[in-house]
């Protein structure tokens, strides 16, 4: 039986974990065994962004084993903005640790966008490894349009889903605050935010203290919850800066939930066209610029206002591209048969 090793086993909620569980589910749907201990014989290795266990991926590429890295983003928001010396200095040493197993033990590269794929190369250079580029995929039976309308009537419901609002990355709430604020302002559409993800009681208080919408903090909700999340909202706004492959608009997508979004990172990647709006940031979003929150506020009152063919939209975006078998695929063509 073929089997590959994938490393680290990551436990958490969202993010690679969501994708070493997606990713395991395909790979078992096709026969082939996984296993997650470098010292057990596999026809190829998956790294997952990286591995503490450096010596033990070097022997495996001795032995002649593939070592696939998956890559996503660079840690760079700490370089921009003051997050706490312990946070600085845990983001560099991932980047090191990134670099090196890219530069000198993966033997392929499987970049998350091709946004990432140019980010990595123009803050690292190449690498003498090919590389490729598979986007995130998702379960088009569970992640799906609801058989009936879920949303609230009477108001627009703008959706955030985040893994997390701090770290540094807590101006992307502040955009949806500022955002749903300008849409019932400016707009006159009735507005209510609903927030998913981890935030501190601190920092949801302070923003409480000066929104002028209904806010609902949601907190870390399961994939089930986070469907239903999705098909009971009118818009998603993509609140990350310079996101790689983000799993929210994704599993958005497929729940014919169409997104706003700044032009940053690979939204409009995903995005396309006919899912939602992608509007230009305004200003320089690696120095964390002000956003021009008056042209997204237009741009989202142009899909809440005719939403049924972005929502058909979206739906079809992610079936012709973002499937789950696409990205099996795309990784199974890297790990076993290049």
């Amino acid at each position: 039986m073929t089997r590959v090793c994938i490393v680290p086993e990551v436990r958490a909620v969202g993010g690679m974990a969501s994708f070493r569980r997606k990713f395991e589910a395909g790979l078992a749907g096709r026969g082939i065994a996984v296993t997650h201990d470098l010292g057990e014989a596999a026809d190829a290795v998956l790294v997952i962004a990286g591995t503490k266990n450096l010596t033990s991926l070097w022997n495996k590429r001795r032995s002649g084993t593939r070592i696939v890295q998956r890559l996503d983003g660079i840690n760079w928001i700490h370089r921009r903005r003051n997050t706490g010396l312990r946070h600085y200095l845990r983001a560099e040493y991932g980047n090191f640790v990134l670099s090196l197993i890219r530069t000198r033990t993966a033997t392929q590269i499987v970049y998350q966008s091709e946004f990432s794929r140019r980010w990595w190369e123009d803050w690292y250079g190449k690498t003498p490894a090919a590389c490729s580029v598979v986007h995130n995929g998702v379960d088009l039976e569970e992640y799906r349009p609801a058989a009936q309308d879920r949303r609230p009537r009477g108001r627009c419901r703008l959706l955030v889903v985040e893994g997390s609002l701090g770290g540094g990355y807590d101006m992307g709430l502040d955009s949806a605050v500022a955002l749903a604020e300008t849409l019932a302002g400016k707009h006159g559409l009735p507005m209510e935010l609903v927030v998913v993800g981890r935030i501190t009681e601190e920092h949801k208080a302070r923003v409480e203290a000066r929104a002028h919408v209904p806010m609902t903090w949601a907190g870390i909700l399961e994939p089930r919850q986070v469907i239903e999340a999705m098909q009971s909202a009118h818009l998603l706004f993509s609140a990350d800066l310079h996101p790689a492959c983000p799993n929210s608009v994704i599993e958005a997508l497929a729940c014919g939930l169409p997104v706003v979004a700044f032009d940053t990172g690979a939204v409009k990647e995903l995005v396309g066209v006919e899912a939602g709006k992608v509007v230009p940031y305004g200003g320089d979003p690696w120095r964390i610029d002000p956003p021009d929150i008056a042209s997204l506020a237009e741009a989202a009152a142009q899909v809440l206002r005719d939403e049924r063919p972005f929502s058909r939209g979206a739906r079809a975006q992610a079936e012709k591209h973002l499937g789950l078998d696409a990205m099996v695929d795309g990784y199974l063509e890297a790990l076993l048969e290049a």
